[in-house]
């Protein structure tokens, strides 16, 4: 049995599942499709396009799947998904794609946080968390498991490896590699998310692989293109090693550096 407000505009074209809460002065359009389960509370507005999967929670004042900030966004069809038992706190806002993706897509279990910006075409994997008052530009991707501290600023089109810890208050403007811990100005290599890793279950031979292919990368004898050769001839081609060189070979924008 849903929950819906009286106080709540839903439109009759918007999709709603089973047992969903929608609190007083929140806006559904249409076009919108809310999964079982899903708890929308007050005075959010959740815009055309936008599909919200089971168990989502979204909390007062947020903005989702709004037109997205980019002058070459004319109006064209585009979406947003948020993936099942994600979390999004007040205040936040998450724009739907344009043409140059057609999407924004949050995965699931993630923890968005006050006043977090997510841009049109951005990438969010599972089980991350975002920190308060992140704010991105577009085409942001980010990938399982990160947490990123609050007050961050990511620079369009970076993307931000699996694992990886970044500091309170940093300036991203290069890609974030995975397993990593980094803080500083400019930002850099800390060292491992070595924290995290162990909570998520990784042994010593996978730290000691990761750390291992690191001290190579950042070492200051390489430059990355020797220093990837050297990682291939050298590194058992373990699951972990394979996703840092993966990383690495695919940037566009370049890694962040020690």
């Amino acid at each position: 049995m849903n929950n819906i407000s009286d106080k709540a505009v839903v439109s009759p074209k918007a999709k709603i599942g089973s047992n969903v809460s929608i609190g007083p002065f929140t806006i559904i359009e249409e076009g919108v499709t809310i999964n079982d389960g899903a708890s929308i509370q007050s005075n959010v507005i959740v815009h055309k396009g936008t599909t919200i999967s089971s168990g989502v929670r979204i909390f007062h004042s947020a903005i989702i799947g709004g037109e997205p900030q980019d002058l070459k966004f004319s109006g064209e069809e585009t979406t947003l998904e948020i993936g099942e038992n994600t979390v999004v706190r007040e205040f936040a806002t998450i724009s739907r794609g344009t043409s140059a993706r057609g999407k924004t897509v949050i995965g699931k279990s993630n923890y968005i946080m006050n006043y977090v910006h997510i841009p049109h075409d951005s990438i969010i994997g599972n089980n991350i968390i975002l920190s308060n008052s992140i704010n991105m530009g577009g085409h942001v991707i980010v990938d399982d498991w990160a947490i990123i501290g609050g007050m961050v600023g990511i620079h369009q089109f970076v993307h931000i490896g699996a694992h990886c810890f970044i500091a309170f208050s940093s300036r991203v403007t290069q890609d974030v590699p995975p397993y990593v811990l980094a803080g500083g100005s400019p930002l850099n290599y800390k060292g491992l998310n070595i924290v995290g890793l162990k909570r998520r279950g990784f042994n010593d031979e996978q730290l000691r692989n990761i750390k291992n292919t690191y001290n190579i990368i950042y070492g200051s004898e390489y430059n990355i293109s020797d220093a990837l050769k050297y990682v291939k001839d050298a590194m058992p081609k373990t699951e972990e090693v394979n996703n840092i060189i993966t990383f690495i070979e695919q940037s566009e924008r370049g890694i962040i550096r020690k």
